[in-house]
């Protein structure tokens, strides 16, 4: 490796030093090092094309927005944590210099997460799309109320869903919104789509797991009003009575490195808290 770009949040003091310190080092160590800043009213700069690997320093949802602007491009990806451990973001800063020293010697493992493409046609033309790693997700906006969406899988239809709103994640997805609105948890390289109804009005209206290779579409109630499509949380769009919306498998995939430290399970255990009870003194 030969050159590396560093994102951070420069708002976030614990951030921005880790990002400098990570410069420093790395310029120590012969490398070309750029450091960018990842902010809503920054506009972040392009990537220089020699870059090799990414580093994002911060939480899952600083990780969220690089995966979505920078994800095409499919470098690897390391996630620090500026904080609590994350889902995403792997690696702590005690643990930093030491991974980097792993990178620098070739000596890591990366993980491909599925990601999703979400596009919206008004008036039968394409008028909105984003790149998805966790979960698009359709719902109401400050009222409360059922809206109905009618949902087809590759031009057959599904059912009309009478709910609060509609999770379409991945399985990276698996551990945020949808694990709170009651979905399954998914590990996280599996190439699955993940259907899940909010708060629906018929109890017998569950969570889907479909393969990667499915189309998605979705319409709207025509007396539908305040509806919005939300990418990872972050990014949205107001939905039109007739508007269609579309998810499919994006046609990349996001090169995570794995923390050479903790298991996708250990994760499991420190942020769900099933570290509780004691693992048994054997193995299966």
């Amino acid at each position: 490796m030969k050159s590396l770009a560093i994102i951070t949040k420069k708002h976030q003091p614990d951030a921005w030093q880790a990002g400098q310190a990570l410069e420093s080092w790395s310029r120590e160590q012969g490398l070309k090092a750029v450091l960018l800043v990842n902010e809503p009213d920054i506009q972040m700069m392009p990537l220089p094309p020699e870059v090799e690997v990414i580093v994002v320093m911060g939480g899952d949802g600083t990780l969220l927005s690089v995966a979505r602007r920078y994800g095409q491009k499919c470098l690897p990806i390391l996630g620090v944590n500026v904080g609590g451990l994350g889902f995403l973001t792997e690696v702590s800063l005690e643990e930093l210099f030491p991974a980097m020293e792993q990178i620098l010697a070739g000596k890591y493992e990366v993980e491909e997460r599925m990601m999703l493409f979400a596009t919206i046609f008004r008036d039968g033309q394409a008028f909105w799309g984003k790149t998805v790693l966790n979960d698009a997700v359709i719902n109401k906006g400050a009222l409360a109320r059922i809206i109905e969406l009618t949902t087809w899988i590759d031009g057959e239809y599904l059912t009309t869903y009478r709910a609060d709103g509609l999770i379409i994640a991945t399985p990276t997805g698996s551990t945020a919104y949808t694990l709170s609105a009651g979905g399954p948890i998914v590990y996280p390289t599996l190439r699955h789509v993940l259907l899940l109804p909010i708060c629906p009005h018929t109890l017998s209206m569950r969570p889907i797991i479909l393969p990667e290779t499915v189309t998605l579409e979705v319409t709207l109630d025509p007396k539908a009003e305040d509806v919005y499509l939300t990418v990872d949380g972050q990014v949205g769009q107001e939905l039109l009575p007739g508007d269609r919306v579309e998810v499919k498998c994006a046609a990349h995939h996001l090169k995570l490195i794995r923390s050479p430290r903790r298991s996708h399970f250990e994760i499991l255990r420190a942020k769900l808290g099933w570290g509780e009870v004691r693992a048994p003194n054997y193995q299966v």
